[in-house]
């Protein structure tokens, strides 16, 4: 009997980790541009607030006078100003306060932040 119960409790390990493992991170976008907006979002949403993990977020720099800036606890990720297009970051966020700004118009208020919570 527990040859039987451990080989099934084997298998169910074995057909949920696949899944699991397959499952794609939480998907955030950042925008830059064309005009002078930036902003991060998560399901189209102004993100505020996000508990700490690992993330894939799709940048979209729409102007070559601007980039996209994400800093915060451990990470420091940017586009050049020349820049125009998309790039999709794996990143990892901890507890704490980011910021995203572009760097040439921070001054002017090209910029936002988020909390990441445990």
């Amino acid at each position: 009997m527990f040859k039987g119960l451990f080989a099934a409790v084997v298998i169910a390990a074995l057909v949920a980790v696949p899944a699991y493992a397959n499952s794609s991170a939480v998907k955030l976008s950042g925008e830059v541009g064309p005009g002078y907006t930036i902003d991060v979002e998560k399901a189209g949403k102004d993100l505020k607030a996000i508990k700490a993990g690992t993330y894939k977020i799709k940048v979209e720099d729409k102007s070559s006078i601007h980039n996209f800036h994400l800093m915060g606890p451990g990470l420091n990720k940017k586009t050049s100003v020349s820049f125009q297009g998309e790039a999709t970051w794996t990143i990892k966020l901890k507890p704490g306060k980011y910021t995203y700004q572009c760097d040439v118009h921070a001054a002017d208020g090209m910029k936002g932040t988020f909390k990441v919570t445990r």
